[in-house]
């Protein structure tokens, strides 16, 4: 049976203060990890990352690939389902639902959930409730039971069905927007849901202490510290022409002239592109992209940033943190470290913190000094298995 997913990754992230799927983990997003885990499951042939609107915008073209839709959430989770199941290829039979910010789920939990599912119908990954347990029915804070704890279990996701036996619940339920989970829904149409044991570590991030322990799991997993860690330098200078349009960092300024150059003259690109490649051994774009090769005149710089991360992810390697300066005497650069460093972050799917972008004079001196070059120095750090 041809099997899908769906990651909600929609909400607000209240409790964290801003989307708890877009925090930082050990230099990626969240959601992130969570995507990769999935697209190692080639049994689940598609996925829809469910995500706002503003998070499409910022994140979704790099997110989304041959395997992955991306599409608008709802104001509640069950309206988030409703909207990644409607995404779901009609031919899917089998869907698993998850939380994207439950970054720590493992290939053998989603193949056993998705192998139960299409046996039993319906299943939930689940591990036993370690603690004692204790029923409080007032506000007075006075315990009323002490249930027996062996029969509770903690339910994680992916939670899986039959896409009927999903689409069943929403339908008949269509006002249960506040549901915590489908499972509750699937039970109540009448529907048994079967426990797959999963593992603890596969938490839900929803606290700043739940971050720090996803963080400790996550350096057990991928292995803590790297195996080895580099840094690469990279430089760059381009003149300054007029009837050119000015890119950098990704980002095109309104100025009079432009970087001359083979491609767009991107210089901060280009000087981080160096970095990387350097860090990782890996040469650098003029052997990737030289400027002989008349098929590539006017390329833009963003494509040379994905083929570098293409080679970069092929060796295995993590980019860590990335720090470019700029040198021009024009334009004034300061009123746009914030667009620039935005940039750099989206185009190297680096979190906020991880890069570092600034600007200084040449003091009057040299081609820079008289307004006629931009150069750009880049200091990148990798992680290597």
């Amino acid at each position: 049976m041809k099997a899908g997913a769906i990651i909600v990754a929609a909400g607000s992230g209240t409790r964290m203060g801003r989307p708890k799927q877009f925090l930082p983990l050990r230099g990626r997003p969240v959601v992130e990890w969570t995507l990769d885990t999935f697209l190692s499951v080639p049994n689940v042939e598609e996925i829809v990352l469910v995500m706002t609107a503003e998070n499409i915008a910022a994140h979704g073209e790099r997110l989304k690939s041959d395997r992955v839709r991306v599409v608008a959430g709802g104001d509640t989770r069950m309206e988030s389902v409703k909207n990644g199941l409607a995404a779901l290829s009609e031919d899917v039979d089998i869907i698993a639902v998850h939380d994207g910010a439950r970054p720590l789920v493992t290939p053998e939990v989603i193949r056993a959930c998705l192998e139960e599912a299409e046996e039993s119908g319906a299943c939930v990954p689940a591990v036993p409730v370690k603690d004692t347990l204790k029923k409080v029915t007032n506000k007075q804070m006075w315990v009323s039971g002490t249930p027996e704890r062996s029969t509770y279990w903690l339910a994680q996701t992916p939670q899986t069905y039959r896409r009927e036996f999903l689409e069943e619940a929403i339908v008949k339920f269509p006002k249960e927007k506040n549901a915590t989970d489908e499972s509750q829904l699937v039970e109540r149409a009448g529907h048994k849901v079967k426990i797959v044991p999963s593992t603890y570590e596969n938490i839900k991030i929803t606290t700043p202490e739940d971050l720090a322990i996803a963080g400790a799991f996550m350096d057990r997993r991928i292995g803590a510290p790297p195996g080895e860690s580099r840094a690469g330098f990279g430089f760059d200078i381009h003149k300054l022409v007029a009837n050119r349009e000015l890119w950098l960092a990704g980002v095109q300024l309104e100025h009079k002239k432009g970087l001359l150059g083979h491609s767009d003259g991107d210089v901060v690109l280009h000087a981080a592109c160096d970095a990387i490649l350097g860090a990782c051994g890996l040469g650098e774009i003029g052997m990737m992209f030289p400027p002989e090769d008349k098929s590539i005149k006017g390329i833009a710089s963003k494509e040379i940033v994905k083929k570098v991360l293409a080679k970069v992810k092929a060796k295995g390697a993590r980019i860590l943190h990335l720090d470019v300066t700029l040198v021009a005497e024009e334009p004034k650069l300061k009123p746009h470290y914030g667009q620039l460093s935005e940039s750099l972050q989206k185009l190297f799917s680096l979190p906020e913190g991880r890069v570092s972008l600034k600007a200084k004079s040449h003091e009057g001196l040299g081609e820079i000094g008289k307004g006629e070059a931009i150069s750009c120095y880049a200091v990148a750090t990798v992680s290597l298995p």
